[in-house]
């Protein structure tokens, strides 16, 4: 952990202190790690000041990623996610909400939903293509004062013609613009993401940065002068390999599965009612 980060050396010492506690605890809760209330409540002050801020805290942590970036060699997976925080409160106002879920039928029979207090986490995850975790590259947190679903938005508003900036989409941007920033290298880095990082956007900043992404498609765009798609172009495509497998079901059972791989150079076009970006190729 970087002391130096903090504006206040004090402040340095004090985390440096609570971070062992915390982590000869690990899976405990505050009161749990600190064992007694003296060292809890100087726990809480400490995360109550105005003076220590998220970036302090993590500082270190990123150093650490950026130092077995650099000892490394070859391609870097940056795996970036959303996962959340949930926490039991009765006023909800104190931290925010995250998602709506089914909490069954009532008594006439209808469909119940309740909403579930907490804080989403977006991250960067630095992996070499061998499965070796470097390290965060980049996080964030955010929270919601109210929760609506994607159905219930899209009655009242094209998402298309929202700007990327006023999305909570726009994380995947961030988290990719600041990994790139502490790490350097951009040819080295890789975007892993799944169906939902399909963005237009996030392909143009990548390509502008000098990265690469690999992302599992939600939208089939269009492609070359309009009139087909991606992956009408794919089909004719030619497979240039196979890789195998194994797949498990509930039983515990294993077959083996052929992947067929394609690849091609394809220009993908801008979509409707987006701003003036650049067209990236996949």
């Amino acid at each position: 952990m970087d002391k130096t980060a903090f504006k206040d050396a004090r402040l340095g010492q004090r985390f440096s202190g609570l971070l062992k506690q915390i982590g000869d605890g690990m899976g405990g809760s505050i009161p749990f790690a600190c064992q007694d209330w003296a060292n809890t409540k100087a726990a809480y002050r400490f995360f109550a000041k105005e003076r220590v801020e998220e970036a302090d805290i993590l500082s270190g942590h990123f150093a650490a990623t950026r130092t077995r970036y650099d000892d490394c060699r070859g391609p870097i997976l940056l795996i970036q996610d959303t996962t959340e925080f949930s926490y039991q409160r009765a006023n909800t106002r104190a931290i925010g909400l995250t998602k709506s879920v089914n909490s069954g039928r009532d008594k006439d029979g209808r469909w119940r939903h309740h909403t579930v207090c907490g804080m989403p986490m977006h991250s960067s995850l630095a992996v070499t293509v061998e499965g070796l975790p470097l390290g965060l590259a980049a996080v964030k947190f955010w929270t919601r004062k109210k929760f609506k679903g994607t159905a219930q938005l899209k009655k009242k508003i094209n998402p298309t013609r929202v700007p990327i900036e006023k999305k909570e989409s726009v994380r995947w941007l961030d988290n990719l613009r600041q990994s790139i920033e502490r790490l350097a290298q951009p040819a080295r880095c890789i975007h892993i993401g799944d169906r939902e990082s399909d963005i237009y956007e996030l392909y143009c900043l990548t390509q502008e940065l000098g990265a690469h992404f690999l992302v599992r498609a939600c939208v089939d765009r269009l492609a070359g002068d309009g009139g087909h798609t991606i992956a009408t172009e794919m089909e004719e495509t030619s497979v240039k390999g196979l890789h195998y497998i194994d797949v498990r079901n509930d039983k515990g059972e294993t077959t083996k599965a052929a992947l067929e791989i394609k690849f091609k150079r394809i220009a993908a076009c801008l979509p409707s009612g987006s701003r003036n970006v650049i067209q990236p190729s996949t």
